[in-house]
């Protein structure tokens, strides 16, 4: 995949940023939010990853709910970091950095959980995507993978501005899982057509 495909992503959530947090999104994600903390599970003193990270809106729910967690938010685009650093609470324990999901700049075994939430489907190399959740997350590790749901077959469809976009279902995401070296434990409709899929190392299972 070109840089161009990445530049083009990377252009439209700088476009979008400034109306990212507008009413509609907000209540979408804060519908996300709240189902998905129904099903987080984290130890004390925890560390978070989220790609995708967006304006922040997971991990300062995430910091609200569990007090000790420290985290890191990583995007693509300035923009949308530059807002979530804007309206951070929670300065000591979260920060924003940017960065690819293909090519994650942490060391190994780094985190306790890793987050995905509503951006896995603009991946262009989705095994590549699970190959450094798996690698960072430490034993016993959680990936919570929250997109929309593909349905029996992989859909692609290609938006002006957007670029290609996949949708993956629950055998597609497990199969991701497994060649990475993870297991789908769980399954978990956030909303109409959105899907969490929780994953944890193997070794969790042994």
């Amino acid at each position: 995949m070109t840089n161009n495909f990445y530049q083009q992503k990377e252009n439209f959530f700088n476009l979008w940023a400034p109306y990212y947090d507008c009413l509609f999104t907000t209540g979408f994600y804060q519908g996300i939010h709240k189902r998905l903390l129904e099903y987080v599970e984290l130890e004390e003193n925890a560390w978070v990853l989220d790609i995708g990270c967006g304006t922040g809106r997971l991990l300062n729910r995430l910091a609200a709910e569990f007090p000790t967690v420290k985290a890191i938010g990583l995007d693509l685009s300035p923009l949308m970091l530059r807002r979530a650093r804007a309206q951070n609470p929670f300065r000591k324990r979260l920060i924003f950095v940017s960065g690819n999901a293909e090519s994650l700049s942490f060391a190994d075994e780094q985190f306790d959980a890793v987050f995905c939430t509503i951006s896995f489907l603009h991946y262009p190399h989705p095994q590549q995507v699970f190959e450094q959740v798996s690698r960072v997350l430490a034993n016993g590790g959680r990936f919570y993978l929250v997109d929309a749901y593909g349905g029996e077959k992989n859909h692609l469809v290609s938006v002006p501005w957007i670029g290609e976009m996949r949708w993956y279902n629950r055998q597609q995401r497990e199969q991701l899982g497994t060649e990475a070296g993870l297991s789908a434990i769980a399954h978990h409709y956030l909303l109409p057509g959105i899907l969490l899929t929780i994953f944890s190392t193997h070794t969790e299972q042994s």
